[in-house]
């Protein structure tokens, strides 16, 4: 009874440290989904025109490069934690400058900023996760943090609906609630511990002990020593990483985390209510519509969590780069048609449930897998960063396209980048469900 006593209390530890680390996961989702919102707000307060409303929404990819930068170097540097602590600051600053912005420029400087943040929450987050967390769980530890991001788009999506009747500032209320979370990640950093394969490979050995002591797990002791004298050879030069022998595998990576965004499910998050508005819905309708889709980004997201190591990754790849082109026809006709936005809703509602079980988690599994042990941390980092540029030229095109070829014309276009990312899938793709990350490295390198 001691041992099972034992048992429940090192696991609960551990669930108590990656909740307070996956708020970082929570406020990603937070600063993604609140844009969709504001939008309406923002077009009359500043009169955005269709350029302003692009590189606004796509300002926070701009800065999540740079904060996919700085975190690397910050967390190999100072440690896990301390990098925990600079996110938890950028959220919080952001959040209180976007909600006080007096002009445009403030505005822009502060989601900036606030991408900073997101940049350095989905580089640090899942390592910090997957460093802490016994091998037995850190499956399910790590994918908390890709539900902290859904449930960071539900409830900030459900807040805005809520707040949409105060008025012509209801947009600072929208994004001022950010300094919450934020807040929380500040105050709470500080009670969990650093990693303790970072201070191991820093040959913080004692300081390693305590905290491997306080979670109370032999396996990962003994992993963490291991690890402790294995992960010198992670750290890569860009040379070695783009080597004629490595490319390939780091090029396989980038265009998965390029296709993730160039599917162009994140018009359908982002500009919800430019879609809706269309068909002629009017402002509650837009808003609630975003509501539920953050709720069905929830459920299929547990979906793919229950399938991913059942039906394996790379079907779910193909159903999901095959079902969204098909969505977006079916969907441009009905927009070429004014449809009701009942049917316009259960289109997009497909989209995101295609993209929720299959692209969205996949992709940053596969990212995490495929790249060989002596280049996974650098390598990661370029297919994340690739990821948020291609995000941000995304959301920066999509309102000059929707002018020049319209809304239909812009979804036929994603659908046709679909087929293509389908034809990638099948060829370049290999699965990996099953292997350890040593057959996956020999099986990437044939």
């Amino acid at each position: 009874m001691n041992i099972i006593i034992r048992h429940f209390l090192a696991h609960a530890r551990v669930f108590a440290i990656s909740f307070m680390a996956s708020l970082g996961g929570y406020l990603f989702g937070f600063h993604f989904g609140v844009i969709t919102a504001m939008l309406p707000f923002l077009r009359t307060a500043f009169a955005l025109n269709q350029l302003q409303e692009g590189f606004l929404t796509g300002s926070l990819a701009l800065g999540c490069i740079l904060g996919c930068l700085w975190s690397g170097k910050i967390s190999d540097e100072k440690g896990r934690k301390p990098t925990l602590g600079i996110t938890a600051v950028f959220f919080t600053v952001s959040a209180l400058g976007m909600a006080m912005a007096p002009n445009l420029l403030v505005l822009l400087a502060f989601r900036f900023s606030a991408g900073i943040g997101v940049g350095m929450a989905s580089i640090i987050c899942p390592l910090y996760l997957a460093e802490i967390s016994p091998a037995a769980i850190r499956g399910r530890m790590v994918a908390i943090y890709q539900l902290m991001i859904v449930l960071g788009i539900f409830g900030t999506n459900l807040s805005n609906y809520m707040l949409a009747t105060q008025g012509e500032d209801a947009w600072r209320w929208m994004v001022g609630l950010g300094v919450l979370p934020a807040l929380l990640l500040l105050v709470g950093f500080n009670r969990i511990p650093e990693s303790p394969r970072w201070l191991l490979l820093n040959l913080k050995t004692a300081e390693a002990d305590k905290v491997l002591h306080f979670i109370g797990d032999k396996n990962l002791r003994r992993e963490a020593h291991e690890a402790g004298m294995e992960l010198h050879s992670e750290r890569a030069s860009i040379r070695e990483i783009f080597s004629p022998s490595l490319c390939p595998v780091v090029m396989r990576g980038i265009m998965l985390a390029v296709f993730q965004q160039f599917c162009g499910i994140n018009i359908v998050f982002n500009y919800t209510s430019t879609i809706f508005a269309s068909v002629g819905a009017n402002l509650d309708r837009q808003l609630l519509e975003t509501v539920l889709i953050s709720l069905v980004n929830i459920v299929f997201t547990l979906v793919a969590m229950w399938q991913v190591d059942r039906l394996g990754r790379k079907p779910l790849m193909l159903i999901g780069a095959l079902g969204l082109a098909i969505d977006y026809v079916v969907l441009s006709i009905l927009l070429h048609h004014h449809a009701h936005p009942n049917w316009i809703s259960l289109l997009v509602i497909i989209a995101i449930a295609l993209y929720a079980s299959s692209l969205a988690p996949v992709t940053w599994i596969l990212i995490a897998e495929i790249f060989p042990n002596q280049i996974r941390g650098r390598a990661s980092s370029i297919a994340v960063m690739s990821l948020w540029l291609a995000y941000f030229v995304l959301v920066l095109t999509f309102p000059i396209l929707s002018k020049v070829i319209g809304i239909t014309g812009s979804f036929y276009l994603y659908a046709g980048i679909c087929l293509l990312g389908l034809v990638f899938i099948q060829k370049q793709v290999k699965e990996t469900k099953g292997k350890t990350l040593e057959e996956i490295e020999h099986q990437q390198l044939q």
